[in-house]
């Protein structure tokens, strides 16, 4: 019978030992600690956690998002279980005072990291992170929106290069965006594309946002400005002012159409149909004198995004 439940409860011991994942942890980046799990539902993963060697000789306790652990953790090194998703941040503080000291945020992450749900997808092609250069001096943006039940989700990280160039990046303010600027860019013939991570956290939830391109494929004008008319039905326009010169090398097409009084420039009534120049200018001949005149400019040579509609009505 002692046999029997000695076996018993050997099993039951190995049962939840095979439960607790000891792997699969990694360093972020400073007190910043990732576990990445194969899926939430009843993972548990050992996490070692260290106060820091300046405090080895220091009596310490820990803290979980700001409150006393029950049962309480002491010691300048421990081990912590996260259970699924309830990871957190843990901080540890001098017993004698309660001093802050130092802290390690632990997140966890679905991997393979395919069930994304921070981050909406425009479109399977555009994908999670839209990115778009006025020109091709280096400096591009790329935007993102968050889903409507995960509005407080922040960026944790973003990581940018090009081969083994780092690129820096700054945060917009309302965090829906990014600012990069590659600085060895400028007029190079690309031979490597970028390659951009954007590590997004909702409570203890983290995904990465990856997106590689080339910056030829993201160029996008600006609007077209000074469109106006003369000489009856000529329109003219300007290049933008932030375009690349000279521009006889670095030249622009445009595509021009004309719809029906009071429709958008993306109305599919149209009057005149798409036609491409590369003048700035253009003379309507049609009939009709109350329409819309519509004109966007794309790079020549690259074929690239084209620019939003200028209008004239």
């Amino acid at each position: 019978m002692k046999s029997m439940l000695l076996l018993v409860l050997c099993a039951g011991l190995c049962f939840a030992n095979s439960n607790i994942h000891q792997h699969n942890i990694q360093t972020l980046m400073n007190n910043a600690v990732v576990v990445q799990v194969p899926h939430a539902h009843g993972s548990i993963v050992e996490v070692p956690l260290t106060c820091g060697d300046a405090y080895q000789d220091n009596e310490v306790f820990w803290k979980k998002d700001g409150e006393e652990m029950t049962p309480a953790l002491q010691g300048n090194q421990i081990r912590v279980l996260v259970k699924e998703m309830k990871a957190g941040n843990y901080s540890c503080h001098l017993s004698s005072s309660g001093e802050y000291l130092n802290h390690t945020l632990i997140l966890v992450q679905l991997d393979p990291d395919n069930r994304t749900v921070i981050l909406e997808e425009k479109s399977p092609k555009e994908g999670h992170i839209q990115c778009s250069a006025l020109n091709y001096k280096g400096s591009f943006h790329c935007t993102w929106k968050k889903t409507q039940h995960r509005s407080h989700a922040a960026v944790l990280l973003v990581k940018a290069s090009r081969y083994q160039d780092e690129i820096s990046c700054v945060v917009d303010a309302d965090g829906s965006g990014v600012q990069c600027q590659d600085v060895d860019c400028p007029y190079k013939e690309e031979k490597h594309p970028i390659q951009l991570i954007i590590y997004m956290h909702s409570h203890s939830r983290l995904e990465a946002y990856t997106k590689s391109f080339y910056l030829r494929e993201i160029v996008r004008p600006e609007k077209l400005p000074n469109l106006h008319i003369s000489c009856g039905q000529v329109f003219s326009w300007d290049y933008p002012d932030t375009w690349e010169k000279p521009r006889t090398f670095f030249s622009l097409h445009f595509q021009v159409k004309v719809v029906q009084s009071g429709q958008s420039c993306n109305s599919d009534r149209i009057i005149l149909q798409n036609n491409l120049t590369e003048e700035t200018k253009y003379d309507v001949n049609i009939k009709s004198k109350k329409y819309v005149f519509c004109v966007r400019a794309q790079d020549k040579f690259a074929l690239g995004p084209w620019s939003h509609w200028s209008q004239y009505m």
